[in-house]
């Protein structure tokens, strides 16, 4: 029997050149996507931010599904029109929406971040909000690198990292160029 206090949420598997990735939707837009060898770790965010859920299978996601498909066929600004949905701090919400204003290709410092969500010296606090981000390659967590440059930890894995960041350049260079 399905409770009152249930969120129906519609969810997709997806393929993609860095392996299947889960997308899961509400009313107000996506509001998970992460990697499906993380599948247990979808279903406990998606339960501890709306309580008891239900994933509905669907075959795709209107304006979701075919938007994630065009970023990793080469058109970088599709993700901007996926709409999002991932809860969170007034913090965590600031650091994700400044997350998706660093463009395709280029990437900045935690430290860099923290001072572009105007709390200068709380890099850590920002490298907290990018680890719980709950919409992966949406909103480009991969972009955030150390100050020395290196690609630091991705919860999807550094080789995932390193391909988002590859696919990047390698696009937004062919549009330059």
């Amino acid at each position: 029997m399905r409770s009152i206090d249930m969120q129906r949420l519609n969810v997709v598997e997806l393929d993609t050149p860095v392996g299947p990735v889960t997308l899961v939707a509400g009313a107000k837009g996506l509001c998970a996507l992460d990697f499906a060898d993380r599948r247990d770790h979808v279903r406990r965010n998606l339960e501890r931010r709306f309580g008891p859920v239900e994933l509905q299978r669907q075959s795709t996601l209107p304006g979701i599904v075919e938007n994630v498909q065009a970023y990793m066929a080469g058109d970088l600004r599709a993700l901007g029109r996926v709409p999002v949905d991932p809860g969170g701090t007034p913090f965590q919400q600031r650091v994700w929406t400044e997350l998706r204003r660093i463009p395709p290709g280029a990437t900045l410092s935690y430290g860099e971040l923290a001072r572009a969500v105007g709390r200068p010296g709380a890099g850590r606090a920002v490298g907290m909000a990018n680890a719980r981000n709950p919409i992966a390659i949406v909103i480009p967590c991969h972009r955030v690198i150390g100050a020395d440059g290196s690609l630091c930890g991705y919860a999807g894995g550094v080789t995932r990292k390193q391909w988002l960041l590859n696919h990047e350049r390698r696009w937004a260079s062919a549009v330059v160029g």
